[in-house]
């Protein structure tokens, strides 16, 4: 009896072994780390009335990584800016690193956006919105976006606020981490953030010798970029999966894993602040519908695009108030309280 109890215990150790070595992005059990695909350098343009941005997403190497259809690190000093302008079928992620944006749109809703402050529009059915700078000086942020199932491009719009100070923010273990949840989690911590589209959006921060590592879904589309100092990139262990990355560069990740590792190349602890490292990482689940596209607008078909510019020709267009909805520090939970 005894050694027919130790063949089943034998026998569901090695089922349960076989089900860890089988999970998506798992040898053994254990996660295995993503790879750099390709490393993108953004192309400087004009956008909107005269603003420079660097488009990371959207052209050139990068067309479209499902579900982002863009990505602009923008640099806007007045009066260069974006006048009002429609939008529709999609979300635009707002996100301040220096300045302030402010936000206007026809229904009379404003705002400000003011450095590490967010703000995420779902567009939907339509809006009249224009975004332009509030200081003297540059005006520096990064503005995704994010597309919507085609179930929901005709939802109402919305905004979602959210003050540097409201954001969710994971350290790690060692302290030499530090991440701010814009959407998604790490260290254990997770936004409040409602995203139509599973998004993980994380800026992170590491000092001299420090090591970020997240698992995420081995489905996700994900890329990082750097916003300061130089990073490594990918797998310590096996130097064909990493890459050095400096100052405004991106590096797109395979999806051989389910785990993305990114190291400071600085270890001198000596000026920690000044050889910190800073990057955002951006992730994403695939819509995998067809994407039809036309300036501000983003539909299924060629057909909605045309519908689109009819209904903003006729007066028909973002004719539905936008809700908002403003975050704060006391609706965060630690993703082991959910």
């Amino acid at each position: 009896r005894s050694m027919a109890i130790v063949r089943v215990v034998l026998v569901s150790l090695c089922l349960a072994t076989v089900r860890l070595a089988t999970l998506p992005g798992a040898v053994g059990g254990m996660s295995v780390c993503r790879g750099v695909e390709r490393v993108v350098v953004g192309q400087r343009k004009k956008e909107g009335d005269g603003a420079d941005v660097v488009r990371l997403v959207g052209a050139g190497a990068v067309r479209d990584l499902d579900p982002f259809l863009m990505m602009d690190h923008f640099f806007v000093k007045p009066p260069a800016g974006f006048p009002q302008h429609p939008h529709r079928g999609f979300q635009t992620v707002t996100y301040m690193l220096k300045g302030a944006f402010e936000h206007k749109d026809n229904h009379g809703g404003q705002g400000v956006i003011h450095p590490g402050g967010v703000q995420w529009m779902t567009a939907g059915s339509g809006i009249l919105h224009s975004e332009m700078p509030k200081t003297d000086g540059v005006n520096e942020g990064l503005q995704l976006w994010v597309n919507l199932p085609a179930a929901k491009k005709m939802m109402p719009p919305n905004y979602q606020d959210l003050a540097a100070e409201d954001l969710a923010v994971g350290r790690s273990d060692d302290g030499l981490v530090s991440a701010s949840i814009i959407s998604g989690q790490a260290y254990g911590v997770e936004a409040d953030t409602t995203t139509e589209t599973p998004v993980w959006y994380l800026d992170v921060t590491v000092k001299p010798g420090g090591v970020f590592e997240q698992d995420m879904p081995s489905d996700f589309n994900a890329y990082v970029y750097i916003l300061r100092g130089r990073a490594v990139v990918g797998d310590g262990d096996d130097e064909q999966k990493q890459r050095k990355l400096q100052r405004l560069e991106m590096a797109v990740l395979d999806r051989a894993g389910s785990r993305v590792r990114v190291a400071n190349l600085h270890n001198s602890t000596d000026q920690p602040d000044k050889m910190a490292l800073r990057f955002v990482l951006i992730a994403g689940r695939p819509l995998n519908e067809p994407v039809e596209k036309y300036g501000p607008f983003v539909m299924n078909t060629r057909a909605e695009i045309e519908q689109a510019f009819d209904d903003y020709r006729a007066g028909r267009f973002a004719n539905v108030r936008p809700t908002t909805t403003t975050h704060h520090r006391s609706a965060r939970k630690r993703v082991d309280e959910l």
